[in-house]
């Protein structure tokens, strides 16, 4: 039997950062912290952390999985990059994970996974049987801002094609805004 792939996977789209550490349905670590902002700095030395308690290195792994999102803009591009610099460094291929793809994992039936997107607005995406049977859309209503379990995201990823790298899953644009200063002049 050919040993299950060792997958290292991590989410920072909801104010948190999480990451776990899986082998077949094996958890050999597992961390998740509150945090409103610092994820860029956390991630990483959080990823060496549950490397380390499961006596493992970076070269021992075969796959990164990672939250995509929808979620914090900035959070989901901290997961997103550091996934891609990851997978090209290491020599093995990243997976993207949606919210909604982690919400619905393992479920039966039909249903709409819904994530809060502020603003009086909510995030939302059909499934049948835990596959997509629409387009992820934003519609107005509420819905809790769940934080999806880095466990979860590894188990998708696992069911996942390996294919093109991971992209953030934008449905609104970012609320960020041009400076209302007049750029610098460039000297000859």
């Amino acid at each position: 039997m050919p040993p299950k792939p060792l997958i290292l996977s991590f989410d920072t789209s909801a104010a948190h950062c999480a990451a776990a550490l899986v082998s077949g349905d094996q958890i050999l670590g597992a961390m998740s912290e509150p945090l409103q902002k610092g994820q860029a700095e956390r991630l990483i030395p959080m990823l060496e952390e549950v490397l380390s308690g499961a006596d493992k290195s970076w070269d021992d792994l075969d796959l990164i999985a990672v939250g995509v999102g929808p979620g914090n803009f900035t959070g989901v591009r901290i997961a997103v990059s550091t996934a891609r610099g990851l997978s090209l460094s290491l020599g093995i291929p990243a997976v993207g994970v949606s919210v909604f793809e982690a919400l619905a994992f393992g479920t039966k039936g039909r249903l709409t996974v819904s994530r809060d997107a502020r603003r009086g607005m909510v995030f939302s995406q059909a499934f049948e049987d835990g596959v997509a049977v629409s387009e992820p859309a934003m519609s107005e209503g509420s819905a809790d801002d769940a934080a999806i379990d880095p466990v979860t995201v590894a188990f998708c990823a696992a069911g996942k094609d390996v294919g093109t790298p991971p992209a953030p899953l934008y449905l609104r644009s970012a609320d960020a805004a041009l400076p209302s200063d007049p750029p610098p002049t460039i000297l000859p």
